[in-house]
């Protein structure tokens, strides 16, 4: 069931686009390419947005600009009617992602976020939302040396309203809440971890309007567990959807 469409545009920092154009023998193959072209893209999508409203306050004296696919996709970015997800893992491309964003005025996550732990206090500053994840895998690249699971409840403890992600296909979404239970094994708040799959993912997708919590007028979407839901020993009970009961545990 799709709740929201379109929902965010991704952008990706680092090693994958690297790795990916590399392959096709074309640009981006450096850290520093990969910034540049983002940028130029942006400037590009802000004159033709900024030549299309010209366009339309005054149709006799200017001309209507050739229509451009890429770029039109961009605008809702621009206007900030659509969220930004930055994929990044290390801190050098976590800053990129932030002063792009700045620069442009972006609405965006932080995705992966795997080294944000280190420079906690300036993700806080920045004011940007930040979705940790995969936790469940290995150090397979050289960009998830620093990797730990700690990392949801040092973001959490600096104040950060921190999203906990398993990155679906990548690690398998039913190990959501496991991951939330490990982060808070590891020193997350048992509630601040419940939030980081509930309501702080919800915000992330400027969808907190609906879900993520139990509130009057929000979708009746809930899980009944046997227990406590960070117990990897509790079972789903029952599973409401639009205050529909659609899944129910007969086991006990």
């Amino acid at each position: 069931m799709v709740i929201k469409a379109p929902c965010a545009m991704k952008i990706a920092f680092g090693e994958n686009p690297k790795t990916a154009y590399n392959e096709k023998h074309q640009l981006p193959t450096t850290r520093m390419a990969t910034a540049a072209l983002l940028r130029e893209q942006l400037y590009k999508a802000k004159e033709y947005m900024e030549a299309l409203q010209e366009y339309e306050a005054d149709k006799e004296e200017n001309d209507k600009p050739e229509f451009d696919m890429k770029l039109d996709a961009l605008i809702p970015i621009i206007k900030r009617e659509l969220v930004v997800k930055a994929h990044a893992h290390r801190t050098d491309d976590i800053f990129t992602a932030i002063r792009i964003a700045k620069e442009f005025n972006l609405d965006m996550t932080l995705d992966h976020c795997t080294e944000g732990w280190l420079v906690a206090d300036i993700l806080k500053e920045s004011g940007y939302n930040v979705i940790v994840g995969p936790i469940l895998t290995d150090r397979s690249k050289i960009e998830l040396k620093n990797q730990t699971m700690k990392a949801p409840g040092i973001l959490s403890k600096a104040g950060i309203d921190v999203a906990i992600m398993t990155d679906h296909p990548c690690v398998p979404i039913q190990h959501l809440m496991l991951s939330a239970s490990l982060a808070a094994r590891e020193g997350m708040e048992p509630e601040k971890a419940l939030r980081a799959v509930t309501i702080n993912a919800a915000r992330c997708i400027k969808l907190d309007n609906r879900l993520g919590s139990l509130e009057v007028g929000k979708d009746a979407d809930m899980v009944l567990y046997t227990g406590n839901p960070l117990d990897y020993s509790s079972k789903v009970k029952m599973t409401f959807i639009n205050g529909q009961l659609v899944y129910e545990n007969q086991e006990g």
